[in-house]
């Protein structure tokens, strides 16, 4: 697949348009407020994963995710596992410490709500976060999920933070598998929990020793769905080479990229910082690599060697930031 092609295949994908839709999500909610995008301003920016509170000499992170139906329906004990794994990724994106998550649950009987519960329990279990509470409707004819979560942080890694010149580096563990058919790649439930929490911490102590201050965990976009989040929140742009992102073997590169990782992230790294960063990742026996360079066109360029692509122009349209929010 030639690199326009594959931009075509992102643009439509379902990662990319349940991405967009939180623009006019964001924009719905604004013309409500007494004073517009202004009033979701105040206390955080629009963009990142989690919102983030100051907090004494730190921050208080908070977050929620939600699990689409037909996966709940289809795997809910990994739906349920799941849940509180990219909660704790979201947490972790932002340069801190997950504390306590809380669910909303809703099935038809308690039967049904056992797996997803069972899921969530091992996920708490391997990551060390407890559940401390929730709410449970066991009376529904329709099964949903969502699970919040709470966390601090020293020092934030922040999607605002990205600066024209840095390297925009990929760190992934590409030790799992899919869970097939979702576009779900697996590296967390077969892995032992004091590897999963030690990998983890890398970012933390990234933020905390000053080598990076922005990064985003790899979502339902894809790598590049979530690049493309990043350098909006950031008001940059930037070259990605499609060559250089770590991928598994055996595995077309169009689904890759279109994954989501149990443990992925993308990091905008100043130059004088790379080589540190790209230690900490070695030193872990995670794929790490450099796959692009972040600059001042807010243009996103796809491309391998000589053939290339535009993947986004967000001076012509927004990705998740509507025009007058975010910032």
């Amino acid at each position: 697949m030639n690199v326009a092609d594959l931009v075509a295949s992102l643009r439509e994908s379902r990662g990319f348009r349940h991405k967009t839709d939180i623009a006019g999500v964001v924009d719905s909610l604004a013309q409500h407020l007494p004073h517009g995008a202004h009033d979701l301003d105040q206390a955080v920016a629009l963009g990142d994963d989690c919102a983030a509170l100051v907090d004494g000499d730190g921050y208080l992170l908070f977050a929620i995710e939600g699990m689409v139906s037909d996966f709940l329906t289809a795997m809910p004990w990994f739906a349920g596992y799941s849940s509180v794994m990219v909660n704790v990724s979201d947490i972790y994106a932002m340069g801190g410490r997950p504390l306590a998550v809380v669910d909303a649950l809703w099935s038809d009987g308690i039967g049904a709500a056992q797996e997803v519960l069972a899921g969530m329990a091992a996920a708490s279990v391997a990551y060390g976060v407890p559940i401390v509470g929730g709410h449970t409707n066991t009376r529904s004819d329709a099964a949903q999920l969502a699970v919040s979560i709470v966390g601090r942080a020293n020092a934030l890694l922040s999607s605002f933070n990205a600066k024209p010149g840095d390297s925009l580096m990929m760190a992934v563990d590409l030790r799992g598998r899919f869970e097939e058919p979702y576009p779900f790649w697996n590296a967390s439930v077969d892995a032992p929990p004091a590897r999963l929490r030690g990998d983890l911490e890398c970012l933390p102590y990234l933020a905390e020793k000053g080598l990076c201050d922005a990064a985003k965990d790899i979502s339902m976009a894809g790598t590049l769905g979530t690049a493309l989040m990043l350098l909006e929140c950031s008001q940059v742009g930037a070259r990605i080479d499609l060559a250089r992102i770590p991928a598994p073997d055996n595995v077309p590169f169009e689904r890759w990229v279109t994954a989501f990782p149990s443990f992925g992230y993308l990091l905008s790294v100043r130059p004088e910082h790379v080589d540190a960063v790209q230690k900490q990742f070695d030193a872990r026996e995670l794929a790490c690599a450099v796959i692009g360079t972040v600059d001042d066109t807010r243009e996103v360029v796809l491309h391998r060697q000589q053939d290339a692509a535009t993947l986004w122009d967000f001076r012509r349209e927004a990705f998740i930031v509507p025009k007058d929010g975010g910032q």
